[in-house]
């Protein structure tokens, strides 16, 4: 019988949910070392990231780095259905958002155009498959994008099989503290 969604989702969850807060931040930072291998991330001039929440792989230092090295940062604030990104400058910029995930504040300036787009993730498979976590966002926002996509996940969140419909979007880069895993998306 096949996995649903839900399953999965709810089975990687509870497993990432276990990690140690240690665990978290020593993978985290590997997770940014193998990052800053990535060549089309260090050329990337603007970056569209996510502020990370619960036990997902921590963000915030990623998108220090960001700032500090003088490219532009955008964050998603939810918008009804959809995600808009905003310019970010400094962590002051930001407040709890709807889901109690910190947003750009609403005098931000609105980015469209990312190089590069970091997206978060529950699972993901070798050859690009996502799973998000069930309300489409991203999926919305990055259909139709050829910006090149990144995924953060932890090397316990590879999965074999993630069930795909015709509106998931496949990844092209996952970064785990592991490896650099290039999907070649079709």
């Amino acid at each position: 019988m096949a996995e649903t969604k839900e399953n999965l989702r709810r089975q990687f969850l509870e497993k990432r949910d276990w990690l140690s807060a240690d665990l978290i931040e020593i993978a985290s930072k590997q997770i940014r070392k193998n990052l800053g291998k990535v060549e089309s991330y260090r050329k990337a001039q603007t970056v569209a990231c996510y502020h990370s929440a619960g036990s997902e792989v921590r963000t915030h230092e990623i998108m220090q780095e960001i700032i500090s090295h003088g490219k532009i940062l955008a964050l998603p604030r939810v918008d009804g259905e959809k995600l808009v990104f905003y310019e970010v400058k400094k962590f002051e910029d930001l407040e709890r958002g709807e889901f109690g995930i910190m947003e750009p504040k609403q005098y931000c300036p609105m980015k469209n155009d990312f190089d590069i787009i970091i997206v978060p993730a529950v699972s993901m498979t070798r050859t690009g498959d996502r799973l998000g976590y069930g309300m489409g966002y991203y999926d919305k926002f990055l259909a139709g994008k050829k910006n090149t996509t990144i995924a953060l996940a932890y090397s316990k969140s590879i999965a074999k099989n993630i069930p795909r419909d015709d509106l998931d979007v496949k990844i092209d880069i996952i970064i785990t503290e592991d490896e650099i895993i290039y999907s070649q998306k079709s």
